[in-house]
């Protein structure tokens, strides 16, 4: 039995407790919006949402900006708590939520958000509240920005293994990850400038929020840590107090009928009449039913998010998905041929991957693009292959902290001989054909092979190249080869140099789409379309069907992985959860750097920049 399956197991057994209690208000009574974000915000929502017996299900970022908007719109609410329990976000997705607050606020609702912990990510977003509190000696770390390029040929060194790389661009520096064990000259370069826009973006955040001058924003920056007391003197923050008098204020500044509404905007999901007994048929036919269509026309959301490979999207190993092109493909087709979907809004938050993979979502978003709008809007990254998919769309959308750009290519082998010989094992080789060996691990290219491979590559470059300027057109503010050589950008530096045509996030983009195709009333359908409760219980017996637009819950490739490494992950990622997702992503490339072909030229992000 499958580990999905196994989990629907438990969770039907807790059917009686199913659903939290949601209160039912008058609209007479004041209702006080109350939002929870905790642990990583996911893009797209999750498959078990109605599943979740008793306990809330994952939140999404369009799940949570959707809950937003209707406390926005409801005339009942007339404040908003936000409560933060260690939520692990980008700074796209956070930029993206700092501007849903600005929003509610705009709105005459007032946002309350009280803290025991701040650090420079999470007090850029909430330093907008209303009213921002924190508890009694509570530690405030507004340090700036932090970043480190992680790189494993020192790790490839202690196995006797040698990475065998090519690039096309200087700035394309996706293969030092592998090559070297600190930046060239040119991806440092590359990093200072991405830092100075990140960190621009973050001092004038501040200082609007706060009414503080961009000098007084860095002055305190540089001073760094704050407990809640000098964080208050230095009018970071609003108060210093305990949860219990932050909320009885916020109650009694709207009367003693105010009521804090928790789970607000959550849907209830189906729920049993337990008084009939057929209460549990209603429920399991609910469940098998999913989401009823609508007879409204709508923007459909094609979720484009993790490492671009080959093939259908996939779980990984260790947490998150995989991004498979020919699930990709038939969602954008089938979003296409569908006549009730009037534009199409590709969101994508990812760093590249395979290069065949990445031109077969970019052609199916290039034919939607032909029959409808078709405009993407990016996340926390849409570099290298991120960016080479959304080439075609009528408008690109970007947070100013978006990373994008890279347009480039990568490619080559890993050579394991040494690590062969270090353990005895020996091989003998038979060839037919002089470039036979080409892709090989036991040597390096040859010089006429690494000429093969460099032409190949920069046949592939000069395809990337090529599908920018079609789609972009006279919107480049420089001639491609200044703004390609793989150099990456903010989304506010990619603004100006006209690979992105907006600031704004996944609720602009979805406006816009709508404004496009000339729709007023409107639904947002997700592709491809969650799946229902019979869907995942045969996918859990292996009886799911065939189609091009499944999706694959079969871990991928890296399930490969050394048992050693699947045993130590679970402590790597509770010891620090950036650098072992890194990680994971890096293995992820080196696993397609192996695949063949297909996957020998890469379209990826220069290494793993942690930003903290």
């Amino acid at each position: 039995m499958s580990t999905r399956l196994a989990k629907m197991g438990m969770l039907l057994v807790m059917i009686a407790s199913a659903g939290p209690a949601y209160g039912q208000f008058g609209p007479e009574t004041p209702k006080i919006a109350h939002f929870r974000i905790a642990g990583s915000m996911a893009e797209a929502p999750s498959e078990f949402g109605m599943l979740t017996f008793g306990t809330e299900p994952p939140e999404s970022l369009k799940g949570l900006l959707e809950r937003f908007r209707k406390a926005r719109t409801d005339n009942a609410v007339k404040a908003v708590i936000l409560t933060l329990e260690q939520p692990a976000m980008g700074w796209a997705q956070v930029q993206e939520l700092r501007d849903a607050i600005k929003r509610l606020r705009a709105a005459e609702k007032d946002v309350y958000c009280h803290v025991e912990s701040l650090d420079t990510q999470l007090y850029y977003l909430t330093c907008g509240a209303t009213r921002l509190s924190m508890v009694p000696t509570g530690d405030l770390f507004l340090l700036g920005l932090h970043g480190e390029s992680v790189y494993l040929k020192g790790l490839l060194d202690k196995i006797n293994c040698q990475a065998d790389m090519e690039h096309i661009g200087e700035y394309k520096s996706a293969s030092e990850t592998l090559t070297r064990t600190a930046p060239s000259p040119e991806a440092a370069e590359m990093s200072n400038w991405l830092f100075d826009s990140l960190y621009e973006e973050i001092v004038k955040g501040i200082a609007a929020s706060r009414q503080m001058t961009e000098e007084r924003v860095r002055e305190v920056i540089d001073i760094g840590a704050f407990t809640a007391e000098s964080g208050l003197e230095a009018k970071l923050i609003d108060a210093v107090e305990h949860r219990q008098a932050f909320l009885r204020d916020v109650t009694e500044r709207y009367g003693p009928t105010a009521k804090i509404v928790k789970h607000y905007g959550r849907d209830k999901g189906p729920e049993i009449d337990t008084s009939s007994p057929f209460g549990f048929f209603s429920f399991f036919n609910e469940l098998m039913q999913g989401v009823q269509p609508s007879f409204k026309p709508a923007v459909a959301v094609v979720y484009a998010e993790g490492l671009i490979i080959p093939g259908r999207s996939q779980e990984s190993l260790f947490g998150g998905n995989v991004m498979g092109s020919t699930t990709l493909r038939a969602a954008l087709d089938k979003a296409r041929k569908d006549d009730s979907i009037k534009a199409v809004v590709l969101r994508i938050d990812s760093p590249g991957g395979s290069a065949t993979a990445s031109e077969i979502i970019y052609d199916a978003g290039r034919r939607v693009a032909e029959d409808k709008p078709f405009i993407v809007s990016m996340g926390n990254v849409a570099g290298s292959g991120g960016y080479y998919i959304a080439a075609g769309a009528h408008t690109i959308f970007a947070e100013p902290m978006t990373i994008t750009g890279s347009i480039g290519v990568v490619g080559g082998k890993v050579v394991t001989k040494g690590l062969w010989d270090k353990l005895g094992v020996t091989s003998s080789e038979y060839n037919r054909g002089a470039n036979a060996d080409m892709l090989a691990s036991n040597r390096p290219f040859t010089d006429a092979q690494r000429q093969r491979i460099r032409d190949w590559m920069s046949s592939i470059y000069a395809t990337f190249t090529e599908r920018v300027t079609t789609g972009r057109g006279d919107r480049l503010a420089e001639p491609i080869e200044k703004i390609a050589r793989g150099r990456v950008f903010t989304g506010a530096q990619a603004v100006r140099n006209g690979l992105v045509d907006k600031l704004g996030g996944l609720d602009d983009a979805i406006r816009f789409a709508a404004g496009e195709a000339k729709i007023g009333d409107y639904d947002v359908r997700v592709l491809p379309k969650p799946k229902t409760f019979i869907d995942l219980l045969m996918e859990g017996f292996g009886m799911g069907g065939g189609d091009d637009d499944e999706v694959s819950t079969k871990l991928q490739p890296l399930g490969s992985a050394s048992p050693l490494l699947q045993n130590l992950w679970p402590l790597l990622r509770q010891a620090d959860p950036q650098r072992a997702a890194a990680l994971a992503r890096m293995l992820l490339r080196i696993e397609l750097l192996r695949s063949g072909p297909g996957g020998a030229v890469l379209t990826v992000m220069p290494g793993e920049l942690l930003i903290r």
